[in-house]
């Protein structure tokens, strides 16, 4: 296979996973507004979990609703409408070692949003353009997993797919952490069962947290599921973990198992219930993002041919 072949699979993967995870994001934190309808600051916070706050402060100088929505539908970098357009030339310049109904499937996806993507601005329409996006990104996920061959294509598809979700999990949890831990936000404190279910729903892990763990949504259990689970799809354990196995399916993968190695050993180290306690869980995430973005880089300067 071709490195830019490769390539192209690899970040296909990563920015449809991007474009299902914002669009949840986006659906979940609307319907926390119903819960919490005085806490306006959630809204920032959505643009430190995808990580675009120069770019936001480029563009707006307030981060009210409409401005922040706005920008994470629609914006020409930094978008759900830009991530599909960048997933779309992905597979376009890749037809040949796809599926066909592939490229009609993000095809369509993309026409829908250049129509329809200005109707989820306001919270009347955001709901069904949401939960469009999301099930056409299941879709073709599903779609893929069920009629594409397990080659190196899809592998290195899959990888992208796993470090963009462990991503974004350590996101999700972080920003809930700092949420927390602000003392200029102390009105959250009491609402902290609230955040915390706010932060499995995010990830699709509410049901799941539910059957595995015994208890009322705490702090420290759902970042304990949310890292170390080795069951749950999205917790970055068992990210971690596919990784580990695509590498063994792809050659000269021995730099880029030592990096997932790494993590792993983070991950297995990791006492939630102390770091809760001595408030250093924002820290390990620091780290674990930090062993991520080198698994990343290893895989670029593996295949890719730069580092």
């Amino acid at each position: 296979m071709l490195s830019r072949v490769a390539e192209r699979m690899y970040w296909f993967g990563r920015y449809l996973e991007r474009v299902e995870n914002t669009a949840r994001l986006i659906s979940v934190n609307t319907n926390l507004m119903l819960d919490l309808p005085k806490v306006k600051y959630i809204w920032a916070s959505l643009i430190s979990i995808t990580g675009h706050e120069v770019e936001f402060a480029a563009r707006y100088s307030s981060d009210e609703e409409r401005n922040v929505i706005r920008f994470l539908l629609s914006h020409e970098t930094c978008s759900i409408r830009s991530n599909v357009a960048m997933a779309r030339e992905n597979v376009r310049t890749s037809r040949e070692i796809m599926p066909n109904e592939a490229w009609e499937k993000i095809n369509e996806l993309h026409l829908y949003l250049a129509r329809d993507v200005n109707n989820g601005i306001g919270r009347g329409g955001r709901h069904q353009l949401l939960s469009e996006v999301m099930d056409r990104c299941h879709e073709l996920t599903g779609y893929l997993a069920g009629s594409m061959s397990n080659d190196l294509a899809y592998n290195f598809m899959k990888i992208g797919r796993n470090l963009e979700r462990a991503d974004m999990t350590t996101r999700i949890l972080d920003v809930g952490c700092l949420n927390l831990l602000n003392t200029e936000h102390q009105e959250i404190a009491e609402h902290e069962n609230i955040l915390w279910m706010n932060v499995l729903r995010s990830s699709t892990a509410y049901q799941m947290y539910r059957q595995h763990v015994r208890d009322r949504v705490n702090g420290e259990d759902v970042a304990d599921f949310l890292v170390k689970n080795l069951k749950f799809p999205r917790s970055v354990n068992h990210c971690l973990n596919e990784v580990e196995n695509c590498f063994h399916e792809v050659p000269n993968s021995d730099i880029p198992l030592r990096s997932v190695a790494h993590a792993k050993r983070v991950v297995a180290q990791i006492d939630v219930l102390s770091a809760f306690r001595d408030a250093s869980l924002h820290q390990l995430i620091d780290d674990m993002q930090l062993d991520l973005n080198d698994i990343h880089t290893q895989v670029g300067g593996t295949w890719f041919g730069y580092q």
